[in-house]
Formats: C-alpha cells, structure tokens, sequence
C-alpha cells in the first residue's frame, strides 16, 4: 500500500494558481534489464507504486536495455539480487489532483465538508454553497470547470426554491451566461432555460405504460414526456409559463403526437379538477398523478376533495397519488402522513390505499425529499363538492 499522495496544502487561497499544486515526491525504483519487467512485477507485487494513473513501470534514462520498476513510497530499504536500487523523483501538478483534493487543501482547516459536490444539467453545473464557502466561489467553480470538461458554466443557488414558479435565484460563477441547456434522460430529449424552470435530474419517471398520467407541476416535462413514449396518455401542466413554453418544445423535440400530450398552463388545483372533468367526459378515469412541487405539493391536495363527486367510479379504480415533499423530521414517514392526512381532511386507510413511500435525495443537512405513494380514499373523491362548479372549457 502506498502512503497517500496528497497536493500541497494552500489553506485560504480565494484566487486560483495552478502553479502553487506543484509537488515533488521521492521513492526508489529498480533498474530492470526489460525482458524482466514482467518477472519483477510480479514478484514485487505488493512493493509496487500503485498510485492512480501513475505508472509503476517507466523509461530508464540511462539505457533502452533497461526499465525502471518505481517502489510504494512505504518502501525505505530493499536488496533485489542482480538488481541496482536507485532513488526516483516524480513531480504531480494541478492536473493530476481531483476537485475534492485541490478544494479540500484551500478550504480552512476544520472545513467539515468539502464544497466538491455540484448537479450537472446538461453543460451547467449547479452547486449549493454554504456561507462559509462564499469567500472561494470563485475558485470552486473554476476547479469544477477545469475538471470536467462537459461543464461550460457554474452556477449557485442563491436562495430557496418557494415561488409560485419554482425556478431559484442563481449566480454565475464561472463560463459563459449560457442557461439554455439541452440533455438526455430516460431515453428522451430535454432542452430548456436553466435560469427560468425547475429541473431536477435525479428524480425518477413513474411506470405508467398504457395508463392515464395527470402531471400536476410537470415543468419541462421530466415525467411527462417518458411516460408518453412508453404509450401513456398524459394531461400535462405547469403555472410558470416559461416552463410551459420548454414543455412544448421537448413534446415537440421528441416527436410526440400533441394527441398523447395534453398540455396546460394553469394553477395545480384547477388543473386536477379539470383534467379529472375532461376525462370523465369520455367515461374514462386516471390511474395517476404527480405533484412534483417538493415544497408545496402536499399543499395541493386538497383539490382531490370532492373532484370525484357524482362520478360512477368503482373505488379500486381511483387513481394513484404520487406525492413528492420535503421534511426535516427525524421521523420522515409520521411527519408526512400527518401533513397529508390534515390536508385530506382524515386518515389513510393504509389497507385501501396501497401507501408507500421512499427517500428521493437528500437536499440539504437535516432536509430530505420523499415521494408518498397512495391511491385516493373513496371518503375524500366522492365527498360532496364544496368549491363550486367545474367548467370545462
């Protein structure tokens, strides 16, 4: 095992230089005659210097005839018979280290996390830096830049995601002002302004093959547009018209039929309510829907109240609720059925309902998304409707 390579330490650097991760180590090595490289190699297996992406086999400069086998670092004295030992100087620089090892060096010591982690979405990498990281934005993102050669643009998140839209403040740390990003994803082509939209690449398209899909907060289309190409048919909406816009053009960009697509740009509630209408018009009903807005979406629930009111549905073909939040409760699963349960109005009958729920990602320290699964409760879609007539346009 060879001793950790580790960069030159330069605590406090808010102003990248690349020459300063310059550093010389020194080992021995073993001069070979090269038709027994391979013997040595092997004998010496566990002595070897294996370093990522250093070689332990490298030229001799004092003979062709010759190789020079480079030691572990941990290696202070050894005799090979018929061998000369000779001392070996390597130098690494920045391009050798990784993002962690040159960030984990400049940050204050202490640091508890380094700040090396970011989302890529398409060309453009979204990082959330703590307050205490501001100081070294600048290096951060040129580091991400330097080591990722798909990244054009860096980006963090300047506050929280609670507008009516969903889209965050950002600023550009790094690369062109170039938000428009195109990317693949389950199969299916996205495009969209990074900068006016809410996109989230790690959340996961539901499995709704020749089933009705109603897409509550769809934005550009990450659950819509795979769930159409698998032969659902899908009622698709999102308020922020900016998103609306990328979600037609994605439709289009995957050339989908605009019959497999019902798109929308209307408020949640209004939609649910409509779409159920819609459907119902031609004695057909929907087997899901998702409310991808984690930190609102349970909100939204109140719209199912009712909405079913008068229809002739058998109760097991009530539609299926994916229902996506944020909690920072030590007790995910209570914390979230409580906030359901008080926006439904009562309980989830656990035996109806099919319930389920599963960790999406972490988002923050003490702050998880979660996905709760359950099929509308016949006491909440047929109670009499309170908000009014639903007119279909």
């Amino acid at each position: 095992m060879t001793k950790e390579l580790i960069p030159p330490q330069n605590r406090g650097m808010t102003v990248l230089d690349r020459d300063a991760f310059k550093k010389k180590f020194h080992t021995l090595a073993i001069r070979v005659p090269t038709v027994l490289v391979k013997k040595y190699t092997t004998e010496l297996e566990d002595k070897l210097l294996n370093a990522p992406r250093i070689r332990s086999v490298v030229a001799d400069g004092t003979s062709n005839d010759s190789k020079l086998i480079l030691l572990s670092m941990d290696v202070q004295d050894i005799e090979v018979e018929g061998c000369q030992v000779v001392p070996y100087e390597f130098e690494l620089d920045y391009d050798y280290w990784t993002t962690e090892q040159i960030l984990y060096s400049v940050m204050p010591e202490g640091d508890a996390e380094t700040p090396s982690s970011f989302t890529a979405t398409g060309h453009i990498a979204h990082v959330n830096l703590k307050q205490e990281n501001i100081p070294f934005k600048s290096l951060i993102a040129q580091v991400i830049l330097d080591k990722n050669k798909k990244i054009k643009s860096v980006v963090n998140k300047t506050n929280a995601i609670d507008n009516t839209y969903r889209n965050f403040q950002m600023e550009l740390l790094a690369g062109p002002d170039m938000m428009i990003t195109e990317l693949a994803k389950n199969e299916c082509r996205f495009k969209f302004d990074f900068s006016k939209v809410y996109w989230n690449s790690r959340l996961q398209a539901e499995h709704c093959r020749n089933q009705k899909l109603g897409d509550v907060m769809a934005g550009v289309g990450p659950f819509s547009i795979p769930a159409a190409k698998k032969g659902a048919f899908v009622y698709a909406n999102d308020l922020n018209p900016s998103s609306y816009q990328w979600l037609c053009e994605n439709i289009r960009l995957n050339k989908l039929s605009p019959n497999t697509i019902h798109t929308y740009n209307m408020d949640g509630r209004a939609f649910i309510r409509k779409a159920v209408a819609e459907v119902w018009a031609d004695k057909l009903t929907f087997q899901h829907f998702v409310m991808n807005l984690p930190a609102t979406a349970i909100e939204f629930l109140d719209a199912f109240k009712g909405a079913y009111y008068g229809m002739d549905i058998p109760v097991d073909k009530l539609p299926m609720i994916h229902c996506y939040c944020f909690t920072k409760s030590g007790d995910a699963t209570e914390d979230i059925q409580q906030r359901v349960c008080q926006i439904l109005g009562g309980p989830i009958d656990a035996a109806f309902c099919n319930m389920q729920m599963y960790h999406v990602r972490t988002v923050a320290p003490k702050k998880d998304m979660y996905c709760i699964s359950f099929r509308l409760s016949p006491e909440v879609a047929f109670q009499q409707n309170t908000t009014g007539p639903i007119f279909v346009s």
